[in-house]
């Protein structure tokens, strides 16, 4: 018994002094050692999500962990659908509540397999936010054609055009493709008087699917736009005067590829 015991010992010796002298093992670095001037910002806080993004001087592959508490139990990968590392990062911390405070730490992995972390840091979510989406499925609009989803996935797909219309940020439609001809037509419940839009393009870190302008047409004929989108970093609005039950969005322009949108969103009240 004696001898297991000194052999075991033994083992577990030589392996301490083993992991002690492998220089493989990731190397912990501050993260502010490689962000740029711009460092990183927390943006377009709701009542129900924040989009941080991240700048960094070295492609990385780019994480947030957040939670009420410390012990976080989230977390946000970059959204760029091409994944793996690269330098502008947005990662969409989603499913927060209202009027909550959250702690969160950015986290990224260099391809030598170092990682960069920072500090705890918190934020607070706005009140809750009464607007109600003309287009969502949840207030009666439905989907009456779309020019493709990417994979050639059903609507309610991994990038389907229902992920457009969610309410979430963290999911997005994208087309498989179509650049300048992707489209998508949703059907309201009911003709409203429409008094804004609001629409948020994807893109990708390669520059492609990136729409920079778009255009609206209801189902009387009646076109709308061109709307310019000055980037894809955030959900732009358009005050508008417009009376319809159906409502088609075409890219006008784009970089090309896989175009579509994360969110797109109409605010009125319906014509009596």
């Amino acid at each position: 018994m004696l001898r297991h015991v000194l052999l075991l010992t033994l083992l577990l010796t030589t392996f301490t002094r083993t992991l002690a002298q492998d220089d493989t093992l990731p190397v912990i670095l501050p993260v502010e050692g490689i962000l740029g001037d711009s460092g990183f910002e927390l943006l377009d806080i709701t009542d129900a999500s924040a989009r941080l993004h991240v700048v960094s001087t070295l492609p990385v592959a780019c994480s947030v962990v957040y939670g009420s508490t410390r012990e976080f139990g989230q977390i946000a990968v970059d959204a760029d659908m091409g994944a793996g590392a690269h330098q502008d990062h947005n990662a969409v911390l989603t499913g927060l509540e209202p009027d909550t405070r959250y702690y969160y730490r950015v986290q990224g992995t260099d391809a030598a397999g170092n990682l960069y972390v920072s500090e705890v840091m918190t934020f607070r979510t706005l009140p809750e936010i009464e607007t109600a989406n003309l287009l969502s499925p949840e207030n009666g609009a439905q989907i009456v054609g779309v020019s493709s989803n990417f994979g050639g996935q059903p609507d309610d797909g991994r990038w389907g055009a229902l992920n457009a219309l969610d309410g979430n940020p963290g999911t997005a439609w994208s087309s498989s493709g179509d650049g300048d001809d992707a489209w998508i037509e949703v059907e309201l419940a009911q003709r409203s008087r429409i008094t804004r839009v609001e629409f948020w393009t994807r893109f990708m870190a390669d520059g492609t699917a990136q729409i920079t302008s778009f255009t609206i047409t209801t189902d009387s004929g009646d076109e709308y736009g061109p709307f310019t989108l000055p980037d894809a970093e955030q959900s732009y609005t358009f005050d508008v005067e417009i009376e319809a039950k159906t409502l088609r969005f075409d890219v006008e322009t784009s970089s090309g590829g896989n175009t579509g949108a994360v969110e797109i969103a109409v605010y009125g009240e319906p014509v009596e």
